[in-house]
């Protein structure tokens, strides 16, 4: 009898302790303004009893943002999460079910609940799964340009070589070799695709991401573009390769990176442009910020009054080069409300690189093969301002083997898509329209 009230006691103590156990999976919903974004944290244990974790910013496609410090000292919680320059301080109720309290990012300090969240497993029935009937290797070579070494995964088609072979390029962004965005691995997909129809696939996490070494934070559009040059040059020593069938796939900003190579590089015999911009990167993202305004029931009149305050915003960026007067600047212009965090990211090279780049002369100078396709709901870069000017661009440089396509019913990542939306991303089951998959194929084959 003494037995079980002493089981029961301990019991009874160990149960603030079940309370202060954060581990598993929280969301909430940030507000700043007119703007909601919905965040999800990721707690693990560890072995000394205390916690790591990582934050998803879900309607920004930005999964996996480490947590640079938990802790939890009785039911108060701080998370410093440094990559983004973002705290959040906040007390776990006693159920252990919520937490309550405020993000604080740039200065500017949001009130901010969390409570656990029950992570559905979203069916993504288009991934490969193992075994896989081709050979798949972890590689790692050096682009000797920026000193760094570059980790990726090669896939090899069965049967005697050597075979075409494609390198990948990612969208904007920290992308790892997958391309994974909101439960997707558009890159999976696709590079399960290709090798099964004969062509070798090399995929690389990006400069700082996953495996790889280098600062994503400090490159531009230009640096990126040695890297993949640094995957051709890989693809070169690989006797399963054929040296003279190689080429690049590059998705969105990747798109812009293709030619950008191929223009300069001999070693290229075809690019696959997918959602690749054609215009200079100030026109992308101002008809980018027009269609989300109309996507959510904005008037012409205030999608267009929304554009243009855009390009102010963009003309102040190319025009100020000092960081602190730009914020200056802008503030002045839209309005004091938004938090330096939120402009910061308007003075990086990166950006600024971005929206002044034409890829127009580079994608002029490519006399290789060309796919270009752009889904018809694409938000983020538009098929009806970006395939116009690849089909001019390409006819009036004479080039004599390029396709241009405007895909129905497909999104930025074509997949079928109802608005088109980012907020569809996620619940969409399709990672990449077959019909996508097809084409690159065929298309990348008959060449």
């Amino acid at each position: 009898m003494k037995g079980i009230l002493r089981i029961a006691a301990l019991a009874a103590l160990a149960l603030p302790v079940m309370a202060q156990d954060i581990s598993g999976d929280w969301q909430g919903t940030l507000k700043a303004g007119a703007a909601e974004l919905r965040l999800r944290l990721h707690f693990a244990n560890t072995a000394t009893g205390g916690f790591t974790g990582t934050m998803d910013s879900v309607d920004q496609g930005a999964n996996g943002i480490p947590i640079a410090s938990v802790s939890l000292t009785g039911s108060k919680l701080k998370l410093d999460v440094k990559a983004i320059m973002g705290v959040y301080e906040a007390t776990l109720s006693v159920d252990g079910k919520s937490l309550s309290g405020t993000w604080t990012q740039g200065g500017q300090p949001f009130p901010l609940v969390f409570e656990r969240f029950a992570a559905q497993a979203l069916r993504r029935p288009q991934e490969p799964v193992k075994p896989y009937p081709y050979q798949e290797q972890e590689v790692e070579y050096e682009n000797k340009t920026a000193g760094i070494r570059l980790a990726a995964t090669l896939t090899v088609p069965q049967g005697k070589g050597p075979f075409p072979a494609v390198v990948l390029i990612p969208g904007s962004g920290a992308q790892d070799r997958n391309e994974t965005i909101f439960g997707h691995h558009p890159f999976l997909v696709l590079a399960d695709y290709l090798t099964r129809k004969g062509i070798v696939v090399l995929r690389a996490d990006d400069r700082g991401v996953g495996k790889s070494g280098g600062s994503l934070a400090t490159s531009t559009t230009a640096d990126l573009a040695t890297d993949a040059e640094a995957g051709l040059a890989y693809l070169k020593t690989r006797a399963e390769v054929n040296p003279r069938k190689m080429g690049l796939l590059g998705h969105s900003e990747g798109g812009v990176i293709a030619p950008m190579v191929a223009a300069r590089n001999a070693d290229v015999a075809f690019i696959v442009m997918l959602a690749g911009p054609a215009v200079p990167g100030d026109q992308v993202i101002v008809e980018q910020v027009r269609m989300v305004a109309k996507l959510s029931g904005a008037s012409d009149e205030q999608a267009n009054t929304n554009a243009g305050m855009e390009r102010d915003v963009l003309d102040l960026v190319k025009q100020e080069k000092d960081p602190a007067a730009l914020q200056a600047k802008i503030k002045e212009k839209i309005g004091s409300a938004i938090p330096d965090d939120q402009l910061n990211p308007l003075a990086s090279p990166w950006y600024r690189y971005f929206i002044a780049y034409d890829p127009a002369p580079a994608l002029a100078k490519v006399k290789v093969p060309v796919l270009a396709l752009n889904g018809e709901k694409d938000t983020q870069v538009s098929a009806k301002i970006n395939l116009p000017v690849i089909r001019k661009t390409l006819e009036a440089s004479g080039n004599k083997d390029f396709e241009v396509v405007e895909m129905p019913g497909l999104n930025h990542l074509f997949q079928t898509a109802k608005t088109g939306g980012v907020g569809e991303y996620e619940q969409i089951e399709e990672t990449t329209s077959p019909a996508v998959l097809e084409k690159v194929a065929a298309w990348i084959l008959k060449r």
